[in-house]
This record gives structure tokens, C-alpha cells and sequence, in this order.
């Protein structure tokens, strides 16, 4: 069985209410690749159809971030950094608020390796480098920069304040709050405070970073996250810590009231958390079992419950368990074949995480065929037949030769039965595309023979 050869640091938030008009951190799609030229091929994201190759070999690493995913941070083999979008209020950091479709190099975060990147929809960006750095820009109006002041910051600034000699390991984002996790188990949070979302026991805005204490006094953190109006962190021993605005009872306690300080979930008693995930107004978790609990707002659906009433107790993600357990033989798989994700463009690499989380693809037909393939490299027979129905409907006189040709290559028995009748019932027209002519000896033989038994060449 193939396994997919990239290493992906992937933090996807699908807001809860409106996709459109909220515009939060939930928001954000960040996706940070190592060794892009190995692993996808950057060049195909719209966002990078205006640079060179030249420019698009030298990536190292990517963050593409925003309401609409259209501005991105991107660091370059010698840890040069630049960015490139619409810029909203700000957001990338040039000093101006000018959008660009051209790079503009980050002077001030050159020759610093981009750990991690969280976007706040005010918006603001809090990045942490590799040596634990943190640098903040955007709108500031809440004291979200965490810089003591609410000017607003057009170039990446470092914070300071409380962090001295700690080294950030994750950094977060709420509309428009911040929180930084470090090395030994700290968590730091500042800006807006309406409903006691960074933790400090008050609704004061918090101008710089401060210790979030309480019940995490003496409990060593390792993950963080933030919804529109809340915080949340993971402890070593699996135990969830909430706090901030609780009005779809999105932090899990049973109400709906908000917490101005940490507070345990005690729902997850007896159950052992690794991380957790945030939207605009509900909550994922990951236990080490491998099973996913969800809680909050609903109205979509996308608590996977099997129903769209909010949730304000941990309930258990409905998953197929066939599918599940499919998928994770493949991540146990030692098998030495390596499936290279460059052979796959962005619309079909993103259509795929799609169909993980919603069970249905929206793509062209013609983008279909890649799906196909990458379905057969897992032998995910369910995607295939999606696919199926996908490139039937884009079937023409023209492709008719090359969608039975991938049908055949994929072994795509449904696609393979439905082009060929189609040819047959084109069969004059079909015969004079550049596609049949260059049609592959074996297959051109089978289907002639095939064509024959039907009786397509009878006066």
C-alpha cells in the first residue's frame, strides 16, 4: 500500500456560523510544507501564478492565511522571507497597506526560520520563529500585537514583554486576541478581553503578554488553540483547560456561560486528549486512541454528530469505521512505494482533503482524472466512483479516447463500460480526434475487437 511522502504542519479552522461573514481566525487555512519541490507542487495554487519558476524552486516553506486564504507568507532556501496578497488592513506586514501580486520581501524576518503562523480576522498575525521568537503585525485596536500599545503595526515587531528568555513553541489567534505557548509548558495570552478569553480572572483588555494561571498554575501545557472569543490548552496528561466565551458552549462545559479562567472539562474525565482544535464557535478534540469529540455550535453540521443541534458536552464525532481504519493502515504502512504529491495539482490535492471531511467532491471534470488517480493509489473505491460520475459528465467527442484510456489505466470498470458505448455511439467522429490517433496499440486493439463484438462496424 502507498503512503504519501510529505510532511505536512497543517492547521485548518472551517468557521461554525457564516463562511462568509465573519471573518475570524477560524477562518484561517495555514499550511506550513517542508521541502515543497518534493512534496507539492506550489506553482499550481493560484495564489503563486504570477512568480517564475525561478522564484517558485527557491520555497522552502509556505503559510498562505486570511479570510479568504489570499495573502501568503512564504520563506525561501536561504530563510529569506517575503509575502504577497491582498493585504486587508495591513495583514502582510510591508509597512503600507498597498496589495501586491509581486513577492515584497519581510526585511525584518530574513534570516529567521518561520515556525509557526496564526491569523486573527481584525486582522493581525502573530508568528514564532525556531528560536522562539515572536513577532506580531496588523490591526491593534485591542492591544492584540501584545506590544502595550493599540497603534496599529505595518511591520513585524517583536514581542518582548514577559517573553524574555522563553522560547515560543505554538502561537494562536483569536478575532482579536493572542496566545503563545512555551517550551516548558507556559501559556501567554493578551488583547481583547470582552469575555474573558486570555484568562486573567477580568474583562480588561491585556495590553502585553501575561501568564495564564489559575488551574494551569502548575500544569505543564503542550497545545493551544483559539475560537472567535476563547482559549484553550492541553496539558501533558490529556486534560483540556477552557476559558473566555461560552454562547454555543463551545468550551464543553455543560453551560453556556463564559469562564474568565481556566477551567477543566470535566466531560473528559478518564479520557487522555492530544489536541485540540478550535472554530468560530465550536471545538474539536483528538484523544490517543485516535477518536475525535466535538462540541459547540452545530448549525451545519459540523460537530459530525449526526444532527445540527449544538452540542455543550464532548460528544463523539460519527465516523466510518471501515474508512477510518483504512486510512490509518495506510499511516502504519512500511511499504517503501512513496506516492509524490507534486504529481498531483492544488485543485486535486485540496479536493482530497475535502472528501476526507465531507464525504463528496465539488471539482471540474477535467480534475476529476488526478482525483481518480490519487483514489486508486489508495484504493479508496468509494472517491473512485465519485470521480466517475465527476468525468462522466465532461465526456465529449474530443476527450472521449483519453477518459477511456484513464478509465482503463485506473481500472475504472463504470468509467471504462460508459466511455466506450459513448465512442460507439460517436464512433465516426471519435475516429477522426488527434486522441484516436494516437491511441495506445494495445488498448486501439482491444477496442476495435470490443467494437466488432458489438457490432459497430456492420453496414
Amino acid at each position: 500500500m502507498p503512503r504519501i511522502s510529505m510532511v505536512v504542519q497543517n492547521q485548518v479552522h472551517m468557521e461554525a456560523e457564516s463562511p462568509v461573514s465573519h471573518g475570524v481566525t477560524a477562518k484561517v487555512i495555514q499550511a506550513t510544507f517542508l521541502s515543497a519541490l518534493k512534496m507539492l507542487d506550489v506553482g499550481k495554487w493560484p495564489i503563486f501564478a504570477l512568480c517564475s519558476q525561478e522564484e517558485l524552486k527557491l520555497i522552502r516553506q509556505a503559510c498562505v492565511f486570511g479570510s479568504a486564504g489570499n495573502e501568503v507568507l512564504y520563506a525561501t532556501e536561504n530563510n529569506e522571507v517575503f509575502v504577497l496578497g491582498t493585504n486587508c488592513s495591513g495583514c502582510l506586514g510591508t509597512g503600507d497597506v498597498q496589495s501586491t501580486i509581486e513577492p515584497r520581501r519581510l526585511d525584518t524576518l530574513c534570516g529567521k526560520k518561520i515556525a509557526c503562523l496564526s491569523y486573527g480576522s481584525g486582522p493581525h498575525v502573530v508568528v514564532a520563529t525556531a528560536e522562539g521568537e515572536v513577532y506580531t503585525w496588523g490591526h491593534n485596536a485591542y492591544s492584540q500585537l501584545g506590544n502595550g500599545t493599540t497603534n496599529h503595526g505595518l511591520v513585524p515587531c517583536q514581542v518582548s514583554t514577559n517573553l524574555v528568555n522563553k522560547k515560543v513553541t505554538e502561537v494562536a489567534c483569536g478575532s482579536h486576541h493572542s496566545m503563545v505557548l512555551t517550551s516548558d509548558g507556559e501559556v501567554y495570552a493578551w488583547g481583547y478581553n470582552n469575555s474573558g478569553q486570555v484568562g486573567s480572572g477580568s474583562t480588561a483588555n491585556q495590553p502585553i503578554p501575561r501568564r495564564v494561571t489559575g488551574c494551569l498554575q502548575n500544569k505543564i501545557a503542550v497545545n493551544i488553540a483559539c475560537g472567535q472569543m476563547c482559549s484553550m490548552a492541553v496539558v501533558e496528561n490529556g486534560e483540556v483547560y477552557v476559558w473566555g466565551y461560552n454562547g454555543n458552549g463551545q468550551l464543553g462545559l455543560g453551560s453556556s456561560g463564559n469562564q474568565p479562567t481556566p477551567c477543566r472539562i470535566a466531560a473528559l474525565q478518564g479520557i487522555r486528549v492530544q489536541r485540540v482544535a478550535c472554530g468560530y464557535a465550536h471545538t474539536l478534540v483528538l484523544t490517543d486512541e485516535g477518536q475525535l469529540y466535538a462540541w459547540g455550535a452545530n448549525s451545519y453540521g459540523q460537530l459530525g454528530t449526526g444532527n445540527k443541534s449544538n452540542q455543550s458536552y464532548p460528544a463523539p464525532v460519527i465516523v466510518e469505521k471501515d474508512r477510518c481504519e483504512h486510512f490509518r493502515s495506510i499511516l502504519n504502512n512500511n511499504d517503501d512505494e512513496i506516492i509524490e504529491m507534486s504529481e498531483f495539482s492544488y485543485q486535486v490535492y485540496r479536493a482530497f482533503l475535502e472528501y476526507l471531511y465531507t464525504d463528496s467532491i465539488n471539482l471540474p471534470p477535467e480534475d476529476a482524472i488526478g482525483l481518480l488517480d490519487l483514489a486508486t493509489l489508495y484504493r479508496e473505491n468509494r472517491l473512485k466512483k465519485l470521480c466517475q460520475q465527476t468525468i462522466k459528465q465532461g465526456i465529449c467527442e474530443e476527450n472521449a479516447i483519453a477518459l477511456l484510456s484513464a478509465a482503463v489505466k485506473y481500472e475504472a470498470q463504470d468509467l471504462e463500460e460508459f466511455c466506450f458505448r459513448f465512442c460507439i455511439n460517436h464512433l465516426t467522429v471519435v475516429t477522426q480526434t488527434p486522441g484516436f490517433a494516437e491511441m495506445d496499440h494495445d488498448l486501439l486493439k482491444n477496442f476495435i475487437s470490443k467494437a466488432s463484438r458489438v457490432g459497430a462496424f456492420k453496414n
